[in-house]
């Protein structure tokens, strides 16, 4: 057993991340490896053992197959500006693991990182050890008792956390959350949630609890179906984000009416389906100041969503006269909401570039016929990932549509020969959190600047 101090911690830093590295999430693992059963009777004796730090705060629990990440990164940025400590959890990460435990907007740092997570590593091999354990955490297990140990120790006053894939048992799911939030729904990670809207729709609903509150938007039928059916099982009340919506259509600031106060809803996060996202954050925000005491007064929610921060959703570069746009699409409702989202970036006729590719539990086929058609280019570049969609695949994908599509050697490969020939044009990175982030660092660190 490690001792309980680390004498070099940027070596610890980089144990822990080549440690986390190393293993493959659960979700991803190949034929021929035995399936994991999740089971929160697990997550909840390591965090027992770790002194329940996921009981030391109130919190929002966010599922959904879409949307989570946004909703969250701003219901988090309003409870900043109301003066909350507040700690935020997501997933998964654009560039470094730091970036999915936040507080106050700050990332966890990488000492503290470390520290947390051989502390959580060293008392899960010992529980395991002692048969108290049957297996070792899984990648978001391990993650996620790291930000509540993080949480606890900063002693925020209020944590947003972001269901990681399905609901039920998600490791997330141990708190016992203030507000449950369920975002919109569609067909995702079939195999673990199943094969249908309401049956996918009934894992996220597994955030519900007896007697609590739910926030949500009607969405598709079988979706809301589901969520009704589960949540008058629970007795749970129902709050519909509706009222803050703003009409179809509506581009750029509008107004809505935030505890009879009128607010200007100014979001950097683009897209109209974003609109749906920052409606279920108010909704959220004014549910907990409502009902639950929380001083968090309709300026506090206009400048919290203002001043919210989550790249890599329709976010814009300006370089050498190109426009670089990155999008975290990676299902087909991801997809047609990027196709929505980029009529303000493709209305003249500047040449379209699309840089592309995704993990190979993706339809592929379905994501290339939404988007290819839009571009006169598409770019397939490789992800450093074993759960990668194969160049063969891709490439039929892409013929499948009718696209004219070349393959590269590396991401950075792909950004410079966009670069060069998409002279006063629109570029398009998306498909894949892990080309997204790649490619963002890349762009950040000597291409352009954020607009």
């Amino acid at each position: 057993m490690r001792g309980p101090f680390i004498l070099d911690l940027s070596m610890s830093y980089a144990a822990a991340i080549g440690q986390l590295n190393a293993m493959v999430p659960e979700l991803y693992k190949g034929a021929g490896h035995p399936r994991r059963k999740f089971s929160l009777d697990e997550i909840r004796t390591l965090l027992s053992v770790l002194g329940n730090p996921h009981l030391t705060f109130p919190s929002v629990l966010i599922a959904g197959t879409n949307g989570k990440g946004s909703t969250a990164s701003t219901l988090a940025s309003i409870l900043k500006a109301s003066g909350l400590r507040t700690g935020l959890y997501t997933s998964p990460h654009l560039e470094r693991p730091n970036e999915r435990i936040r507080i106050g907007g700050a990332e966890i740092d990488d000492a503290t990182f470390a520290r947390f997570y051989f502390q959580v590593q060293d008392t899960a091999l010992q529980l395991v050890l002692d048969k108290r354990l049957p297996q070792m955490p899984s990648y978001f297990e391990l993650l996620t008792a790291l930000a509540f140990l993080y949480f606890a120790e900063s002693k925020i006053q209020f944590a947003v956390l972001e269901v990681g894939m399905g609901g039920r048992l998600d490791a997330t799911n141990i708190v016992e959350p203030v507000i449950s939030i369920v975002t919109d729904i569609s067909l995702d990670h079939m195999e673990w949630l199943g094969t249908t809207i309401s049956a996918i729709a009934r894992e996220k609903a597994g955030i519900l609890r007896p007697g609590g509150i739910m926030i949500t938007l009607p969405q598709h039928p079988e979706a809301n179906q589901a969520l009704g059916e589960v949540a008058i099982e629970l007795q749970v009340k129902g709050v519909s984000a509706a009222p803050y919506v703003p009409a179809a259509g509506t581009v750029g600031p509008y107004r809505v009416e935030v505890q009879g106060e009128p607010i200007s809803v100014e979001s950097p996060l683009a897209g109209e389906h974003q609109h749906r996202n920052v409606a279920l954050a108010i909704a959220a925000a004014v549910e907990l100041a409502t009902n639950h005491g929380f001083r968090i007064t309709p300026a506090a929610v206009a400048e919290g969503i203002r001043l919210t921060s989550w790249p890599g959703r329709l976010e814009r570069f300006e370089s050498a006269g190109k426009t670089w746009v990155l999008d975290v699409a990676h299902n087909p409702a991801g997809a047609w909401a990027l196709r929505s989202g980029l009529r303000a970036f493709l209305q003249d006729e500047r040449p379209r570039t699309l840089i592309f590719s995704c993990l190979r539990d993706k339809p592929v086929a379905e994501m290339a016929q939404i988007l290819f058609p839009l571009f006169d280019r598409v770019i397939l570049a490789p992800i450093h990932t074993s759960r990668a969609t194969s160049v063969e695949d891709l490439t039929a994908a892409a013929k499948a549509t009718g696209s004219e599509a070349e393959t590269v050697e590396s991401v950075h490969e792909a950004i410079e020969r966009a670069e060069k020939d998409a002279v006063d044009g629109v570029i398009v990175i998306s498909g894949s959190v892990y080309l997204v982030g790649e490619a963002r660092a890349l762009l950040m660190s000597g291409q352009g600047a954020r607009t």
